[in-house]
């Protein structure tokens, strides 16, 4: 099991960006399908943008193609997203989640998931 640490939260105007990373504990890390959900106030976890253990594929939700990208640093046991283009309606709680089951769209396809960060963009 991997403890995940989020970071990179905070409060931006619509138009910038965020860097949000997860930090990952264990020796499991390489061998995670890694993702990123979110989360806003009355509404359900949606997937953002998840990746296989390798990095070389990925996926996004529709609403996030072309701003967000998913990377992952092995080496570092590490997972970023980048936000560019920021928008309102992106407000939300983010979470991190790893996992080894091959269904990386699927929020039970995640068993590790950490605290979440706060992500608030402002009109």
């Amino acid at each position: 099991q991997a403890q995940l640490v989020e970071a990179g939260g905070g409060l931006v105007q619509a138009g910038g960006s965020l860097r949000l990373s997860c930090a990952a504990s264990g020796r499991t890390f390489i061998r995670y399908n890694m993702a990123w959900f979110r989360q806003a106030p009355g509404k359900g976890r949606e997937l953002v943008a998840a990746t296989i253990w390798s990095g070389g594929i990925t996926n996004y939700a529709d609403s996030v193609k072309g701003r967000f990208t998913i990377s992952r640093d092995n080496a570092k046991n590490t997972v970023y997203l980048q936000m560019n283009n920021l928008k309102p309606e992106d407000t939300a709680v983010y979470y991190c989640a790893g996992g080894a089951t091959l269904a990386i769209t699927l929020a039970s396809a995640y068993r590790d998931w950490g605290q979440g960060t706060q992500v608030t963009v402002s009109s």
